[in-house]
Order: structure tokens, then sequence, then C-alpha cells
């Protein structure tokens, strides 16, 4: 897309979105985030899902394709796969491969498939990129690997409360290497969770990034009562006055790679608030290992459950209307810093966006776009 046509489209998508949110209308998912699993080999210090009981039952192979075969999800481009660590599923190659056998008849527009790991289960990681990864890209989907790294070495053994999870993380983003090397459009990179305990780490991870050929994710945490369940850790979690510093000063570095995110956490910082446009209720939702289904990760708002209803009709009842009404006037929206959410909503709401094109200028706005990915979105 040429840089007028891209322009135009914003503006018209800023109009789109104010009359989609004065009436609480919604609209065809283009981004969806499955928690395939609540189980994980980690026990983090500021993250509570693997306090969730085992007795607790995952949603079945099955759920998940009958979701994805639902007419709603015909415009979705971006489908993210979460845990809990997703591959303790011993079916996630299968699944990964009915995604991609569904993509002519169900997800005709589906560009990309995430899948956030710690790292640990190296040989099943290994194991089934190799078997997966040929059968997306023949069908046209991009695979793309987030490896959890909260520090090079000892520090993120410590966070992770795993003996040896660096040691093995690392023989995993080496072995993903190898076969970045036969199959170059697979896209690998690190996601970090500052904390006070990795500030003072979060240099050596970049430079470990770098390294290795890398993308980086690195936010702070978030205390929710919703996707991390650590509402008790928050005095833990807090950040000092100097952690703050610490912060700002590696954000304004040359380290940092993801420049929107840069500007809005600097922002974040200094003020103590979050000003960033949201799509969540629009185009993009959230589903629990439990079939529950959210509009926003963050917010303790269900629209239902996948085992009595669709995700189209979750999306239309009278709540989610509602819900769709109030997004960026929740509590929790003046201090998200999710990076992620961030790619849905620039290109959805349109204003924002293109506000950053006149104060950013050409090359840096197309620099930005480049590395965000937001084609697929426009």
């Amino acid at each position: 897309m040429n840089l007028s046509r891209l322009l135009i489209t914003l503006a018209i998508h800023g109009v789109r979105y104010r009359l989609l949110k004065w009436a609480g209308h919604g609209v065809n998912p283009e981004a969806l985030s499955l928690e395939v699993t609540h189980h994980c080999v980690a026990r983090c210090v500021m993250c509570n899902i693997w306090k969730i009981p085992k007795d607790v039952k995952d949603v079945v192979l099955s759920g998940w394709l009958h979701l994805l075969s639902e007419p709603i999800l015909g415009h979705l481009k971006e489908l993210d796969i979460t845990g809990g660590e997703p591959f303790l599923r011993s079916d996630l190659a299968a699944f990964l491969t009915e995604i991609a056998a569904m993509k002519r008849a169900h997800l005709p527009e589906i560009r990309s498939v995430a899948v956030t790991t710690n790292g640990f289960l190296t040989e099943r990681v290994l194991e089934t990129v190799r078997q997966v990864f040929p059968v997306l890209e023949t069908n046209g989907i991009q695979m793309v690997l987030a490896l959890a790294m909260d520090g090079v070495g000892e520090v993120h053994d410590r966070i992770r409360n795993v003996k040896g999870g660096w040691a093995s993380l690392h023989s995993t983003i080496e072995g993903l290497k190898e076969i970045r090397k036969q199959h170059p459009t697979l896209i690998l990179g690190l996601k970090t969770t500052i904390l006070p305990e990795n500030i003072v780490h979060l240099q050596k991870i970049a430079e470990y990034a770098r390294e290795h050929g890398l993308f980086t994710i690195i936010s702070p945490c978030i205390i929710t009562s919703n996707r991390y369940a650590n509402l008790d850790l928050g005095e833990r979690l807090r950040f000092s006055p100097g952690d703050i510093e610490a912060m700002a000063a590696f954000y304004q570095s040359p380290y940092f790679q993801w420049g929107y995110h840069r500007e809005m956490m600097l922002r974040f910082l200094s003020e103590g608030t979050v000003k960033k446009p949201c799509s969540a209720g629009f185009n993009y939702f959230f589903v629990r290992s439990t079939g529950e289904i959210f509009p926003c990760p963050l917010i303790d708002f269900s629209m239902g459950n996948l085992s009595h209803m669709s995700l189209e009709e979750a999306i239309h009842t009278p709540a989610a209307k509602q819900f769709r009404r109030k997004v960026g006037r929740f509590d929790a929206c003046s201090t998200c810093t999710e990076p992620g959410l961030e790619r849905y909503a620039l290109p959805f709401e349109g204003f924002h966006y293109l506000q950053s094109y006149f104060r950013m200028g050409r090359e840096p706005f197309l620099q930005l776009h480049r590395h965000m990915g937001l084609d697929k979105y426009v």
C-alpha cells in the first residue's frame, strides 16, 4: 500500500472507529489470543497462572477448532497462542497443522500464528516447529515464536523459579536459529517482563537479542485480576523511583527497538497514566483455557463461555456493547502497558496512528509501520 492510500485509510478508520464506539457495535475479529492451557513448567514471581488447580480442564482440541471454524473469523489475520506453556499440550502440533488446513475454507485472511513459550521444553519445541513450520509456510501463514526471557543467566532462573531454566531457553534459541537457517521466514523474538529484579539487566537482554537476530518485546509487569491473577503481588512488584528512572533511561537508549512503545512508555513513566488507543472488544478478543471469552485480557469482564455460546453470540451481547462504549475509560486502561494490543489498535482506531505520521515524519513512520507489521491491518 502506498503512503497516500495508507493515510487516507487511517482517516477513514478513525471516523469508523468513533461511530462504532458511540454505538457499541462489534466487528469481525482481526486478532485473537487463545490461552490453550493454564498448565506451566515455570513458577514465575510475577504471575499466578501456574496456581490454577490442575483439575481445571483446558478446552479440548475439537473445541478450539470449532471456535476457529466460526464464520465471524473469516477476517482473522493474526492468531496468538499462549498459556501457561503451550508446548505442554501434546496436541499442539496437530492444532497448528489443522489451522493451516483451515485457511482455505474458514480462515482465508490469516497471515500469522504467534506462539509464546518459556522455551524450557527444548526438544518438544524444536520437534513441533520442524513438523508444523513447512505446513504453515506452504499455506501462506507466517510462524512467530516469542520466547520469554527475563534476564541473561542466573537472574532468569530466579525470576522463573526453574533451576537450569536459562540453559534450556538458550539451547532452544540455538536450535530454533538452526531451523531458521533452513526456513528464513521463521520469526524469532524475545518477550521480557520488566521487574524490580531485572531492570539493571535490560541492556544485556537487548544485546543478546541483537547478537542472535531476535526481535524484542520489553514492557513492565502488569497487575491484573484477570490474565495473571496477581493482585496479591502488587507490593512485591512495585517499582521504586529509582526503578522508574532506570526504565526511562533504557527506553531512551538505542537498545530499545520499538519506537511507538518507547514514546508511550516514556510518557507513562513521566506522567503516571497511559494515553493510547485501544480496540479491545472490537477487532481483538482473548479466550482463556477454560473457554471464557474476554474482550480484554486485563479486565475481568467475561462475555460468556464457549461451552454454551459461540464467539459471534458473545460479541453481540448487550453487555459486550456496553463494554465497547467504555473502552479507554476503565481503571485498568490508565495503566495498561501491554505492548501487543497496540499493534491491533493503532490501524483500527486510525486517528492516533495518523497523527504519528505528522509528528514523526515520513521515513520514521514507514519504518515503524514495517517493524510492527501493520500492513495486514490496513
